[in-house]
């Protein structure tokens, strides 16, 4: 990085603020600082809020986990049940499972690790580079630590969490296994985003064979299959238009359930109570051997929906999803499969519609609706936090470049991926219509789960030990215990990777190859831009003109860069014999934090003299920021441009020695000297830097500015006044956005794997993905690509 401004390590309680500040003269930032970082925190909700945020959860984040009793008992026994009492020990099975996966370690401590609110995979990732230097794309400055939402710790120095610090930055191959491991826990919620409809609705709708036992196979997936078009097909309006309908169902489905087993349980076998002792576990695997042993892959689908439950945290404060499992979810569950246990008791030879049978002949019907719309949520649910961990992955240079559309402007989470949306849906169809039986499908899905909740557990150490800071004892405790099961799991399941569990492996390897070569693809073309940047000696060698013509206008250079002049602009300018008036180097890049707050997003400095005419202005984004999402980009970019001008003039004119000539104490008044409009300039939602040299201070965003004072703008000078009005011309005179298009080739000598990886994958995935033009927003007619080649 170049030369930059020293920045106190005492300000890490001023976090938030936009400059770097001496607190005994500038006490008021103080306190602005603190109410912004409180603006960010989560919040404390009423009783009343609470259960009423707790009952919308229900439609969001419980639908997959509620659906499992459809199907559980068949996948546990495809071929029948021989002993009753296998049907205790299954169900004994169950409510543990229940109890140590969904409810202690994911809804009372995973939930817990949440990124400001923010669940799955990437957001423990983002919490993990916050805290230790993982990320493997380096474009992180100093100053990205100071956004209020960029919330971290320091470590003692022979602590064992730093310790473990140093062991992970240690060396680069760790780094990248933590990625693999993310990209791996990615990959299965993907293939659950697949195979969670294919099972659900086709569970759903098999309860037709039921009241008409003729009825063929085929007839069930083609009704499966339309149920599917049209899930998917109704993507595009989003959650928010239709989730008012999916709470009510969600708990109609879960009162029903509930009752219809409180019901069996009377009505049939009330002895099945006795499963709640564990003693019956030993009893089944004793007497079942392998076949009990493989039979776990079934039970394993009673907890799939709690990976989701996690990806879905996102609009629910953490106590909410408690409540609504604890409350509901948890018992409901639990007296379902104890009813289905009693009537299985008694009908041993059901197995294969348990849940459709035992339900009352005088309610079927309605049971039968409800359980098809309660399957079409579970469903939404999964799709839904497969679209927003997509958009996690995409942010953090893991995943090509795809349309995401935002379907509501009340929450900043629910999204729509056109292109993943019509991907899934042929999965989702092929998996269905290849299959058509539900067993084959649930090993599929048990596979997927089980793989996404090791890697959770491992993510879940180095968030204890790094972010927690717990206590050695408890983190053997927990990693025992969900290891435990898990891996007990884990081996069930490998017996039935040939009969259906090679799905999800085969789509998770898919997409794994795509997103590790995309993510490769991305720091090799990080890196060229870093090793080739130009040196700021070389620019001032060119003297004022940059040794071209200077032409009336405003060019953007756009680069991955955070500082330094990039490779293109030295490209351009040896292969063109002219150059704008006003150069202006844009980089946009994402952040490991959920959002950068619109008034800490932009950081403007100049490069070189005044007479130069060269800026750079970095726009920072969280992985739930959406760039398309600021339609006016150009226009914050040239406010906070002309705001940087007039603060930088007015910081001369208000200094009162050379130690504070640029970076000196900021009053009250001269703050808001900033509101003295001139030209067209207006004060935006944004913040920015100022600096004389290429590096990058933090300082106040125009938007807390106070403009009740305006008799200190006399200050500004003739000087701030022409280059104003310089800026404003060029601006009139056109605005050209200028792209390198850095093409990347695979040496002669390399290995065939990497040309193929290279030259064939990441170059189709390069022509088949969106241009950053069109992401940018950025008009054809002032747009400018710069081409140059880059072998690795």
């Amino acid at each position: 990085m170049a030369d930059g401004v020293e920045i106190d390590e005492d300000s890490e309680s001023n976090k938030g603020s936009m400059w770097v500040l001496d607190q005994k003269l500038d006490q008021p930032m103080d306190e602005e600082a603190g109410r912004l970082r409180n603006m960010y925190r989560e919040k404390k909700f009423s009783s009343l809020l609470l259960l009423r945020l707790a009952f919308q959860s229900l439609g969001v984040v419980y639908g997959d986990l509620g659906t499992s009793p459809l199907y559980v008992f068949y996948n546990t026994f495809p071929h029948g049940i021989e002993d009753p009492e296998d049907v205790i020990g299954a169900l004994s099975l169950i409510i543990y499972s229940l109890t140590l996966v969904p409810l202690l370690k994911y809804v009372f401590v995973v939930c817990r690790a949440n990124d400001s609110g923010q669940g799955g995979t990437f957001a423990l990732y983002s919490l993990l580079c916050r805290h230790a230097k993982v990320n493997t794309i380096p474009n992180q400055h100093r100053t990205d630590e100071e956004l209020t939402t960029y919330s971290r710790s320091t470590f003692h120095e022979k602590s064992f969490a730093a310790k473990t610090k140093r062991w992970l930055e240690r060396h680069s191959f760790r780094k990248n296994a933590l990625l693999i491991l993310v990209l791996v826990g990615t990959c299965m919620v993907i293939g659950d985003g697949i195979l969670t409809p294919a099972i659900s609705v086709l569970s759903a709708a098999g309860g037709i064979k039921v009241d008409h036992p003729g009825m063929s196979n085929g007839v069930v997936v083609v009704v499966a299959v339309v149920i599917l078009v049209g899930l998917f097909s109704m993507q595009h309006y989003g959650t928010d238009k239709v989730g008012w309908l999916f709470a009510p169902i969600v708990l109609l489905w879960f009162l029903l359930i509930g009752g219809i087993g409180l019901l069996n349980i009377w009505k049939y076998d009330s002895s099945v109570l006795k499963a709640f002792s564990p003693v019956y576990i030993y009893r089944y695997f004793r007497r079942g051997g392998r076949d009990g042993w493989t039979s776990l892959g079934g039970i394993m689908l009673s907890i799939t929906g709690t990976e989701a439950l996690f990806a879905d945290l996102a609009h629910f404060p953490v106590s909410a999803i408690q409540i609504a499992f604890t409350v509901i979810v948890f018992p409901c569950l639990l007296l379902a499969y104890s009813g289905q246990a009693a009537y299985l008791m008694s009908h041993r030879d059901h197995v294969v519609d348990a849940f459709y049978r035992s339900i009352p002949e005088s309610i079927y019907w309605p049971v039968f609706i409800v359980a098809t719309a309660a399957a079409i949520v579970a469903s939404q649910a999964t799709i839904s936090a497969t679209f927003s961990i997509i958009k996690q992955a995409l942010a953090l240079g893991c995943f090509p470049r795809v349309k995401v559309v935002h379907t509501s402007k009340k929450f900043l989470g629910q999204i729509y991926i056109p292109d993943i949306n019509w991907i899934l849906m042929i999965l989702c169809i092929a998996v269905t219509a290849g299959f058509k039986n539900q067993s084959q499908i649930g090993n599929a899905y048990g596979t997927a789960v089980v793989i996404v909740m090791l890697a959770t557990t491992l993510l879940m150490i180095l968030i204890m030990i790094l972010v927690w800071r717990c206590h050695w004892i408890l983190v053997v405790m927990f990693t025992g215990l969900s290891l435990l099961v898990e891996c007990t799991y884990f081996s069930a399941v490998l017996f039935k990777i040939d009969q259906g569990g090679w799905v999800p492996l085969v789509i998770a390897a898919a997409f794994l190859v795509i997103m590790y070569i995309w993510h490769y693809g991305t720091v090799k073309r990080y890196e060229f831009e870093m090793h080739s940047k130009v040196s700021m000696a070389w620019i001032l060698g060119l003297g004022p003109s940059l040794g071209l013509v200077r032409v009336p206008g405003i060019g953007l250079v756009y680069t991955e860069l955070a500082s330094g002049v990039p490779h293109i602009f030295s490209h351009f300018i040896t292969n063109l014999p002219a150059i704008h008036s006003v150069v202006v180097f844009v980089c946009v890049k994402y952040l490991p934090v959920y959002t950068v707050p619109e008034d800490e997003r932009f950081l403007v400095k100049r490069i070189g003299p005044k007479n130069f005419h060269m800026f750079r202005c970095v726009a920072r984004y969280g992985y739930k920021d959406l760039h398309k999402k600021d339609e006016d980009f150009e226009k914050k970019l040239f406010d906070n441009l002309f705001i940087f001008v007039r603060l930088e003039s007015m910081m001369e004119g208000c200094s009162d020695s050379d130690e504070y000539s640029l970076y000196g104490q900021q009053t009250v008044q001269s703050r808001d000297c900033l509101l003295n409009n001139n030209g067209n300039t207006t004060s935006s939602n944004t913040g920015l830097t100022v600096s004389s040299v290429d590096s990058i201070v933090p300082v106040i965003s125009p938007l807390h500015v106070n403009n009740t004072v305006r008799s200190f703008g006399q200050i500004s000078s003739q000087t701030e006044t022409d280059e104003l009005e310089f800026l404003n011309s060029c601006r009139d005179a056109g605005v050209v956005h200028i792209l390198g298009n850095t093409v990347i080739r695979a040496r002669r000598d390399s290995k065939f794997y990497k040309k193929i990886a290279v030259d064939y994958i990441y170059a189709f995935l390069r022509k088949i993905c969106r241009e950053n033009s069109v992401i940018f927003n950025v008009p054809h007619e002032s747009l400018l690509n710069v081409g140059q080649v880059f072998y690795v």
